[in-house]
């Protein structure tokens, strides 16, 4: 695996149209090297587009690309010698067993035998598909096959791996085993590209969050930052008795108060030091809490109010 220096890929207006539809407008990213990027957007948006752009399955129609250091128009092959591909549907052969999937896998990067054999025999203990390493991929379950896609991905032992919504319709348990594998890959210094729309995903695994809605980039930032866009983040403040829950408001003045169960609702971002002020105010004034718990906008606030619909919602562009 070759370790690129930060950024790992970076891109000045992007643009790309089909005919009259303009699917990419103007976008300009930057992925530092051995981090998890996510590109998040409704379906339509344009992140497949960007992915098949960024690894040279299709030309870009404006804009400066440089992937793993070198030029996309000028120097697409070694960028596809530098990088690794995962599309949303596994591109694994049914008729083959695991193991010989991996093997021609080999033989396509033209690994000497003995090596590409040896490079098989460590991706399936990597991913756990040993017991079934000479099975058919057709016995395999969803996640087995998914696995096993990533894996002969990294036969060629990519720098840079772009993935496709690598969990589309994988079980949770799948998903997080996927999760993982993505953790263990950033860990050993691969950069990945991950284009997916389940945000609990990107929230879990991301470093970075771009959010595309209808061919334009609408947010990016670290999922706090993101979620530190939204407004409605606040404290619940508990309270033993009534009087306690007066005295916290007079106290705490601008609040939202629910007298039947007891509680207060306080603006607060959640930080430490936030929270902190909060409970000294209310220390200051000798009033106890019984309970407390934060609330903050999520992922799935931040996608409705940046792109105007829900994550589910499918968007034509144009």
């Amino acid at each position: 695996m070759t370790l690129f220096s930060s950024p790992a890929l970076t891109a000045a207006g992007l643009r790309k149209a089909f005919g009259p539809l303009v699917v990419l407008d103007d976008i300009d990213l930057e992925v530092p090297a051995g981090t998890v990027f996510s590109l998040l957007g409704p379906n339509g948006a344009g992140k497949t587009t960007t992915v098949q752009i960024l690894s040279t399955l299709i030309p870009a129609d404006a804009g400066q690309v440089y992937v793993a250091g070198h030029d996309l128009r000028r120097e697409p092959d070694l960028i596809r010698a530098a990088i690794g591909v995962t599309g949303q549907f596994s591109a694994v052969d049914n008729l083959l067993t695991g193991q010989e999937n991996l093997i021609l896998m080999a033989d396509l990067h033209h690994l000497d035998r003995r090596v590409g054999r040896r490079r098989a025999a460590e991706l399936l203990d990597q991913f756990d598909l040993v017991d079934a390493a000479k099975k058919t991929v057709a016995t395999y379950s969803g996640g087995m096959r998914r696995r096993l896609d990533l894996a002969m991905t990294l036969v060629g032992d990519p720098g840079i791996i772009f993935l496709d919504e690598p969990t589309t319709g994988l079980d949770p348990r799948s998903r997080r085993s996927m999760w993982q594998i993505i953790r263990d890959l950033v860990a050993g210094g691969v950069t990945i590209f991950l284009t997916t729309q389940h945000l609990e995903e990107a929230d879990k695994v991301a470093d970075r969050i771009a959010v595309l809605d209808q061919g334009k980039l609408v947010a990016e930032g670290t999922a706090d930052q993101l979620k530190a866009l939204i407004p409605g983040a606040h404290v619940r403040l508990q309270f033993a008795d009534a009087s306690g829950l007066e005295s916290a408001a007079r106290t705490l003045g601008a609040v939202s108060r629910h007298d039947d169960g007891l509680v207060l609702q306080v603006p607060n971002d959640g930080s430490v030091r936030s929270l902190k002020a909060l409970l000294d105010r209310l220390a200051d004034d000798s009033i106890e809490v019984d309970g407390l718990s934060v609330h903050t906008p999520d992922l799935d606030d931040v996608f409705l109010a940046v792109t105007g619909h829900s994550r589910n919602e499918e968007v034509r562009i144009g």
